[in-house]
């Protein structure tokens, strides 16, 4: 029996209409990238397995690929070295994982993004604006909105800790919406004030804990968040410090005020805070279009990060965050170069094609084919056509020759399904006169035109 042919669970296949999408997707975010001038990079789709361990929290390092040792990975293995006390035949597989894997694939742009700055240190030029538009692996349950293969398209700032980078970032976020004509709403949060918070409720050591069970918070809802944190240990005190927190409302200085008295024995919390304030004091400056949002509830459960962190939404379509960064203080210090600060985006490319195609915002250029399509009539007329369509492609305008001489109701047919507009019907009389007919197959509009101006007449007719 045939196997039915088929792709892994949470992976796609993109048709041409579907590349052209993405293309305008990817082409209008890194000209806004440039335009701030970010310079493009690219790293490995696969790092060292040392690289990738430690930075995503516990939640991550589960959902990162790793790649089999080439060859025989198990062969000369001692498997009794990795067997687990008690009955049966258990063993210990989070070692002998990292025995036969060494690679993984990449889980994110950011950390890979930490080790190039650490061994290009040499090479580039501080403080360093780069992006970088590539896929993403992640050994997620897929759902809708969520996949195992993905691209994201990141710009970061490392070796400058001004809160103009911030600033900068938003404005990106703001400028890219609006071209592609998604509403957004951006949400910032402060890690230093989670830390606080945590401070403030006598676990300091259980940020981590903390963030990881707030990062959840839109998908399980704020009680069993509240379970969640039992569950790892923290008491109905603490818990009760945390719960009015994250549901606290009102703008931007109400919720100030408010955690200067939650976090009012935290250095680091108040610290938060204060970078908040002039954070949204530069956004307000800068006429920021999207609305931005102090959100207490933001946590993104990276480890990471170490400042200000965001998170962006469509306001039009049901879908998860399109768009989230932030600052992180320590990630290039894990590979040998502390004192680097750094702060970054990254676009959700995948999640902002779903909003675009739900939405039906795709401008209709994207989705057109070549412009021109040449009619074959025949050998003699096709070889007289041949300059003609060198001229075409030598001025820029995309055009290509019918390979088979059929009937022309099908090769109408053909250039209506590709969107094409023109065709140049050319037979025995034209080429008496040295000339060619342009039809628009739209309107039905017919010119003659001579064979050496037929680039112009088409560029002026479109």
């Amino acid at each position: 029996m045939i196997q039915k042919p088929s792709i892994p669970k949470g992976t796609r296949d993109f048709l041409p209409r579907q590349c052209a999408e993405r293309q305008y997707i990817f082409d209008t975010i890194s000209s806004v990238f440039e335009t701030f001038g970010y310079a493009r990079i690219e790293t490995p789709a696969m790092e060292n397995l040392s690289t990738l361990l430690g930075k995503y929290g516990e939640e991550g390092d589960k959902l990162l690929f790793r790649i089999l040792n080439s060859g025989d990975a198990f062969s000369g293995i001692d498997f009794s070295r990795y067997r687990t006390e008690g009955e049966g035949l258990e063993y210990d597989s989070k070692a002998l994982s990292l025995k036969t894997c060494e690679k993984g694939l990449r889980y994110d742009l950011t950390v890979p993004f930490a080790r190039f700055v650490v061994q290009h240190r040499n090479d580039i030029v501080f403080p360093f604006k780069r992006f970088q538009i590539q896929p993403v692996w992640r050994a997620d349950r897929p759902q809708k909105g969520r996949y195992r293969e993905f691209y994201q398209c990141d710009a970061d700032i490392v070796g400058s800790e001004s809160l103009l980078n911030e600033l900068e970032l938003v404005q990106i976020v703001d400028t890219v919406f609006r071209r592609l004509g998604i509403r957004v709403s951006v949400k910032i949060n402060n890690r230093k004030v989670l830390a606080g918070l945590a401070e403030a409720c006598c676990f300091p050591d259980r940020i981590t804990d903390i963030t990881v069970a707030i990062d959840k918070i839109d998908k399980i809802g704020i009680e069993a968040v509240k379970q969640e944190l039992a569950g790892r240990g923290l008491t109905p005190e603490a818990i009760a410090v945390i719960e009015p927190v994250l549901s606290l409302s009102g703008d931007t200085a109400s919720k100030l005020e408010a955690m200067r008295t939650v976090l009012s024995g935290s250095e680091i919390g108040n610290k938060g805070l204060d970078e908040v304030e002039e954070l949204f004091g530069l956004i307000s400056a800068a006429g920021i279009s999207s609305p931005v949002e102090f959100d207490l509830s933001l946590a993104r459960g990276l480890n990471y990060y170490t400042g200000a962190i965001f998170e962006v939404k469509a306001l039009d379509f049901p879908i998860g965050s399109i768009c989230g960064g932030g600052r992180y203080d320590n990630l290039t210090g894990i590979f040998g170069m502390p004192g680097l600060s750094g702060v970054g985006i990254s676009f959700g490319a995948d999640r902002i094609y779903d909003v675009l195609s739900g939405l039906e915002k795709f401008p209709s250029s994207v989705l057109s084919g070549p412009k021109v399509l040449v009619a074959n009539l025949g050998p003699a007329e096709t070889a007289y056509l041949l300059p003609v369509v060198k001229e075409l492609r030598d001025n820029g305008i995309s055009c290509e020759i019918y390979p088979d001489a059929v009937k022309l109701k099908k090769q109408f047919d053909y250039a209506a399904k590709r969107n094409i507009t023109y065709m140049i019907i050319t037979g025995s009389d034209e080429m008496e006169r040295h000339a060619v007919n342009i039809k628009n197959i739209v309107t039905g509009e017919q010119k003659e035109a001579p064979m050496d101006c037929v680039a112009d007449l088409v560029s002026c007719m479109y």
